[in-house]
């Protein structure tokens, strides 16, 4: 999302793109998911040991948390949670009755960021920052900004003052 907005910057492009790319965020990260899976235990983006009914072994004959597929599962349902901010994004009427440009974006990744911080807790990987892991502190840095933005907007997507740029 830096790099998006730096380049834009640079670039000289004012408007948001953001909602633009959720959708096929969300296909690209199931796919890079599946792909997880299917791996195993070589990348490390399974979850720790489980007595759940969702436990998989991954070859190693231990039941762990499929955390992989817990991913998509979040990521579908986030796709259909959305679905009324993409259609609100591609009507001109909504955008003129206020709906910003960008607010769907904002949403998804307050939720995918919350989803993230809440996986890693199942997770067999250290947590040496009072409990948490680096993953998670970018986590919280990123929900701390998109509640700022979505705050500072309001959540059902108000204008910004004249002059105020929109992330995402």
């Amino acid at each position: 999302m830096i790099g998006v907005e730096l380049v834009k910057k640079l670039a000289g492009w004012k408007s948001s793109t953001g909602d633009d790319f959720v959708y096929p965020l969300i296909v690209g990260m199931v796919l890079g998911r599946i792909g997880c899976f299917l791996t195993g235990l070589e990348d490390h983006t399974y979850g720790v040991a489980t007595t759940w009914i969702t436990g998989v072994d991954f070859g190693d004959g231990v039941m762990r948390h499929p955390a992989q597929l817990y991913e998509i599962f979040v990521l579908l349902l986030l796709g259909g949670l959305l679905f009324p901010l993409y259609r609100k994004s591609r009507d001109a009427a909504a955008v003129s009755a206020g709906y910003v440009p960008g607010r769907m974006f904002q949403w998804f990744m307050g939720g995918y960021l919350l989803f993230r911080f809440v996986i890693e807790f199942i997770k067999p990987t250290p947590h040496p920052y009072l409990g948490l892991n680096n993953i998670q502190l970018a986590c919280i840095a990123g929900l701390i900004y998109y509640a700022w933005l979505l705050l500072r907007r309001g959540a059902g997507g108000s204008r910004l003052p004249a002059g105020a740029e929109a992330a995402g």
